[in-house]
C-alpha cells in the first residue's frame, strides 16, 4: 500500500473516531438531561402519583411535668407503660401544701366572721341612729317649752309680777335648750355617717372574702398538683426520675404518646401543583417490612418549610443557587390497626393526584 493510500485511510479512521466521540458526547448528555428530568418529574417523565420519602409518622408527644416543686415520694408506673387518662404518675410530698390549705381555709373562716361582725355593726348603728331621733324630737319638745316658758315670763316681768333675774334666767334656759336641738341634730348626723362608713365598709370585707375564698382554691389547686395523673390515654416512655428525687416546677419527668397519628410528608415545591386536601394517600413503612398503609391529604401547610426556621434564609445574595423548597403536607390515617406505628418512624408516600383533574376543570 502506498504511503498516500495509508495516510486516507488514517483520516478515515479519525473521522469515525471524532463521530464516535461527539456520539457518544451527545448521547452521555441526553441521558444526563433524561435524568434531570426524571429526578425533577418534568416532562416526559411526569406522573399522576406524586411521591417522596422526606416523610415520617407524627404524634402528639407530651412531656409529662410538675406545676410543684417538692420531693418526689411515689413512683407508680414503668418505663414504656400503657396507661389511661386520669391514671395516677407520681406524688410529690403534699405536706407544705396541705398546710397552707389549712392556713387558707382559717384565713377564709377569719374573714367571713369580719364580715358578719359587719351586718352585727350594721344593726348597731341603726338602732344608734332611732335612739339620736328620740333623742332629737325630744330637744325640740324642750326647746317648744322653753319658748313658751320665756314668752310668759317676759309677760309677767313687763307688769312687774316678776323680776328681771327670772326673766334672764328664763332666756337661759331657752338658749340652753336650742343648743340641746342643735347638738342631738349634730349627733344624729354623726351616727348617720357612722352607718354610711358600716356599709361602705361591707364591700371591702366582701372583697376580702372573695380574695380569702381565691387563696384556698390557689392552695387547694397546689395540693392536687402534687399528684401527677395521665392526661390522656397512651403509652409512657422512660422515667427520668425517681423516688426521693427532688423536682421543680417544669423538670420533665417522662413523656406520653397518645394513640392518634399522622404523617407529615415534606413534598418539593414543584410536586404541590395538583395536591389538593381529600386525594387519595399510600405510604410504606420501612420499619415495618414496607407494610402499605393508606391516608388522605388533611392539611397544607401554610409556607414551605424554611420561613418557620429560627433563622430565615435570606437569598439576596450575589451567589444564588436555586433549591426546590418543601412544603410539608398532613395526611391522616385511614387505615385500621395503626398500633404498630411509631412517631418518628420514615414513611414513603405517594399521593395520587388523578382525582384532581375534575377540579382543575372547575377551577
Amino acid at each position: 500500500m502506498s504511503q498516500q493510500e495509508q495516510q486516507q485511510a488514517e483520516r478515515q479512521r479519525n473521522n469515525k473516531l471524532r463521530i464516535l466521540s461527539i456520539a457518544l458526547g451527545s448521547g452521555i448528555a441526553i441521558v444526563g438531561v433524561l435524568v434531570i428530568l426524571y429526578a425533577w418529574q418534568l416532562p416526559p417523565f411526569t406522573s399522576q402519583v406524586q411521591s417522596t420519602e422526606n416523610a415520617y409518622v407524627r404524634g402528639q408527644v407530651t412531656f409529662i411535668s410538675p406545676q410543684v416543686s417538692g420531693y418526689v415520694t411515689s413512683v407508680k408506673v414503668l418505663d414504656l407503660q400503657p396507661v389511661k387518662r386520669g391514671d395516677l404518675l407520681m406524688t410529690i410530698d403534699d405536706r407544705i401544701y396541705r398546710q397552707r390549705v389549712h392556713q387558707s381555709q382559717a384565713q377564709l373562716e377569719m374573714k367571713k366572721a369580719a364580715l358578719a361582725n359587719n351586718q352585727q355593726q350594721r344593726r348597731s348603728a341603726e338602732a344608734v341612729i332611732k335612739r339620736n331621733e328620740a333623742a332629737l324630737q325630744n330637744a325640740k319638745a324642750q326647746a317648744v317649752k322653753s319658748g313658751l316658758d320665756l314668752k310668759r315670763v317676759e309677760n309677767l316681768v313687763a307688769d312687774g309680777s316678776l323680776s328681771l333675774r327670772e326673766r334672764d334666767a328664763s332666756r337661759a334656759s331657752n338658749s340652753q335648750t336650742q343648743a340641746d336641738v342643735q347638738q342631738a341634730q349634730a349627733t344624729l348626723e354623726v351616727s348617720r355617717q357612722d352607718l354610711q362608713t358600716t356599709i361602705v365598709n361591707r364591700a371591702s370585707l366582701e372583697a376580702d372574702v372573695t380574695s380569702a375564698q381565691a387563696a384556698l382554691e390557689l392552695a387547694q389547686i397546689d395540693l392536687d398538683n402534687t399528684r401527677i395523673i395521665a392526661p390522656d390515654d397512651g403509652q409512657l416512655g422512660q422515667i427520668s426520675v425517681r423516688q426521693g428525687a427532688y423536682v421543680t416546677a417544669g423538670t420533665r419527668l417522662t413523656s406520653l404518646v397518645p394513640q392518634q397519628k399522622w404523617v407529615i410528608a415534606n413534598m418539593k415545591e414543584t410536586q404541590m401543583a395538583r395536591i389538593r386536601p381529600g386525594l387519595p394517600v399510600s405510604f410504606t413503612v420501612d420499619a415495618l417490612n414496607n407494610t402499605r398503609y393508606d391516608g388522605e391529604v388533611e392539611f397544607i401547610s401554610p409556607a414551605a418549610g424554611s420561613e418557620f426556621s429560627a433563622i430565615s434564609p435570606d437569598n439576596a445574595t450575589g451567589n444564588f443557587v436555586k433549591i426546590a423548597q418543601r412544603i410539608p403536607v398532613r395526611i391522616r390515617i385511614t387505615s385500621e390497626n395503626t398500633e404498630q406505628l411509631r412517631p418518628g418512624m420514615s414513611v414513603e408516600v405517594n399521593i395520587d393526584t388523578t382525582g384532581d383533574d375534575n377540579g382543575r376543570e372547575k377551577r
